[in-house]
């Protein structure tokens, strides 16, 4: 299905145009994420390579920290800052609320708003992040501990960023799908061969004939709940529930019904990816109360309590997750805005009176689907986390439930993209031939 849309699509000039300039973007930021930071020892990352929440960095990064490159922070501290943001507007910050409220200009200087936050949250988090794994590692990761070293390194990441989310935003408006989006996406295809790797070398390399009929079972099971997974997640990520609506003021030829489509998940995938940037924070902020490289008790416990490898560690992702899946339903889809353009448009839930029932009607039916989205969100986060506790497996396909859903999310959001643009050749058909 989808590769038949795609073929379609590319007949279309303007469509080449985007798929090759994403294309482009995409290279620039992969030959970026192999320019490693001065004065940095990669090699002593790869002490670090179980680690749950390198792993999830990595993820959130396009894969980009693996050599600690100039683009390791990824768009992880501007999503940081929308998660600010947008918390703001919550009646916290009047004139955030008001910048909500102003249409296309209020946008703009929320964008900006959230571009100078990420300036700050990127070199807190870079700095941050390079004396954590420079005290976790055994092999110094920085050659010259000093302060100079930090604040260099810390710019760098911080440029990089910027970059990064500069290169995300020329996607968006230029090219095919969403930019953040396509960044982390890039860096997961990146990564499966790398997978496949571990596969191999955990089940199949220098093992007994003995234990090669239960690596072949086990390795069959980890296909075949991907495959389940993948179905299951694509099945939620389409699913939509269709509130049926009546018009009152009808144009010619317009039907006097219609319905508003919600998604079972109306939050997407963006709280996994909120919830995997908020965990990065303790790690960031610990290694401020560390001296040098010696170890404080207190906080090596602390660590491994937010592990994910620990069951306060994965509860706390779970709770972050539906903390943001409930967040983030009611940003995308606002009740009360939702009354309101349903009043000035003449229309109104069928059964429903409109104004104020109609937006407890909206409310209490976001609730439920936020509440289905959370689960399903969490089951899909958390399985294969579980999975690698029960099998063994490495924590590199320990991810790989985040990994999936992101892939799948993208996959659909581009689906739909090129339907729209088959949509709209045909409407543009249509019109040349009436003329």
């Amino acid at each position: 299905m989808f590769f038949k849309l795609l073929f379609e699509a590319l007949k279309l000039k303007n469509v080449r145009k985007k798929i090759a300039f994403t294309l482009f973007i995409i290279f620039v930021f992969r030959v970026g994420t192999h320019i490693t930071v001065p004065g940095v020892n990669v090699k002593s990352l790869e002490q670090l390579a179980d680690l749950p929440f390198l792993n999830m960095l990595n993820l959130v990064s396009g894969n980009a920290l693996t050599n600690f490159s100039i683009f390791s922070m990824g768009v992880s501290p501007y999503i940081t800052a929308s998660i600010v943001v947008q918390l703001l507007q919550m009646d916290i910050v009047p004139k955030f609320v008001e910048w909500g409220k102003q249409g296309e200009v209020g946008r703009r200087k929320l964008n900006q708003a959230t571009r100078y936050i990420s300036l700050f949250v990127a070199f807190a988090q870079s700095i941050g992040i390079t004396a954590g794994f420079n005290a976790l590692s055994s092999v110094a990761l920085i050659d010259k501990p000093v302060w100079q070293t930090y604040v260099m390194i810390g710019s760098l990441l911080t440029a990089g960023s910027v970059v990064v989310t500069w290169l995300g935003e020329q996607i968006t408006d230029k090219g095919f799908g969403n930019g953040v989006s396509m960044i982390i996406f890039s860096g997961i295809i990146s990564s499966i061969p790398n997978t496949f790797r571990t596969i191999h070398e955990d089940y199949f390399v220098n093992i007994k004939s003995d234990e090669l009929q239960t690596s072949l079972i086990y390795v069959s099971a980890f296909a075949l709940a991907t495959l389940l997974i993948v179905f299951f997640t694509t099945f939620v990520q389409q699913a939509e529930y269709k509130i049926p609506i009546q018009h009152t003021k009808l144009t010619k030829g317009a039907s006097s019904s219609s319905y508003l489509p919600l998604k079972v998940n109306p939050a997407g995938v963006i709280p996994v990816i909120f919830a995997s940037s908020i965990t990065t924070l303790p790690t960031t902020i610990l290694p401020f109360f560390q001296r040098g490289n010696q170890i404080v008790p207190w906080m090596d416990k602390l660590r491994e309590a937010l592990s994910y490898q620990s069951p306060t560690g994965m509860a706390l992702y779970a709770v972050l997750i539906v903390v943001f899946s409930f967040f983030y339903t009611f940003v995308q889809v606002n009740p009360e805005k939702t009354a309101e353009n349903l009043q000035k448009s003449a229309s109104y839930i069928i059964g429903v009176r409109p104004g104020r029932e109609t937006e407890q009607y909206m409310s209490s039916l976001l609730k439920k689907l936020a509440t289905i989205g959370a689960i399903f969100l969490a089951f899909v986060a958390l399985s294969p986390i579980l999975a690698q506790q029960i099998f063994g497996l490495s924590s590199n396909i320990a991810l790989g439930g985040t990994s999936l859903l992101i892939l799948i999310s993208t996959g659909i959001e581009g689906m739909k993209q090129l339907e729209g643009y088959l949509l709209k050749r045909r409407y543009v058909g249509f019109m040349n031939a009436a003329e």
